[in-house]
């Protein structure tokens, strides 16, 4: 009997879209139009910044740490760790490009109309460190740490000096590529079968970055928070996602099925491309300022 061979479409090749519709005037004009907005952004808000992303037009081929992977095997959790160690030494340097300021500013002036809400699947904290408030993080923050058996959570910058002392002989790069990083700061180790990992200093459990895995599901209360933005809005604009994830789908097919229009600015195809009233493929680093 053959394996069952799991397809992780989350890490499926770039490609390109087939689906144009308008332009910047365009989304602007509709946009003033409408008595509120909702925006949905994915990694490609924050390739500008220096973060990698799974599926964009310079991504590696990649297979992301499953949930029952980490949860289900010590192995497997100091692999991660030992990952995560070099690549937040790198991303934790990532500053907000423009598309996240433009988002800030949004918020602030409610123009070219009121953002009801920004909900992203990003866990880079770029959305907060632009100025971002009204902000649901669909897939948690990279910046904290969960104890997966008291639930205690920790700032990352706390447990970087404590994997530091166990690991007095591994050095963090702080010159890695595109390819050698992962949106969520798995980086590329070979050497990691020694790699100690620290306990909960609660209570000894284990460590798990306050992110949702691949095959993790996304807290309920924070997609009802979203779909109650989706429900105030006129309309959804995203940003910077290929949608290839239904935690991100969801709302672009709800609104379509509400009749609401759908604006979608990435470079390469998304899932909702044919569901989008507008559809430009360009960097939300550009069209997000010229919105404004």
């Amino acid at each position: 009997m053959k394996p069952v061979v799991s397809v992780r479409h989350a890490t499926r090749p770039w490609q390109p879209t087939e689906v144009l519709r308008g332009d910047v005037e365009d989304a602007r004009e509709l946009l003033e139009e409408l008595d509120g907005v909702v925006v949905l952004t994915g990694a490609g808000m924050s390739t500008d910044s220096g973060v990698p992303d799974y599926r964009g037009p310079n991504a590696q081929r990649a297979t992301p740490m499953m949930y029952a992977e980490f949860v289900g095997d010590e192995a497997n959790r100091r692999r991660y760790w030992a990952r995560n160690y070099q690549g937040w030494a790198h991303l934790g340097q990532a500053d907000p490009n423009a598309g996240h300021r433009a988002l800030a500013h949004w918020e602030a002036t409610d123009h070219p109309t009121r953002l009801v809400g920004l909900v992203t699947q990003n866990v880079d904290g770029l959305h907060e460190a632009a100025g971002s408030q009204r902000l649901i993080t669909l897939h948690g923050r990279s910046a904290e740490v969960i104890c997966l058996q008291c639930g205690q959570i920790t700032a990352r910058t706390d447990l970087q000096p404590r994997l530091a002392a166990l690991n007095p002989e591994v050095q963090p790069r702080r010159d890695m590529g595109h390819a050698e990083l992962r949106p969520d700061a798995d980086a590329v180790v070979d050497a990691w079968q020694d790699f100690v990992v620290p306990e909960c200093l609660n209570c000894g459990g284990v460590l798990k970055p306050h992110v949702v895995f691949f095959g993790e599901p996304v807290p309920r209360h924070r997609v009802e928070e979203a779909f109650a933005w989706c429900a105030e809005a006129d309309a959804l604009l995203v940003a910077g996602s290929s949608l290839t994830v239904m935690s991100g789908l969801r709302f672009a097919r709800h609104m379509h099925r509400r009749g609401k229009p759908v604006i979608v600015v990435n470079r390469g195809a998304t899932r909702a491309d044919e569901l989008a009233t507008i559809r430009l493929d360009a960097s939300t680093s550009e069209v997000l300022p010229a919105l404004l």
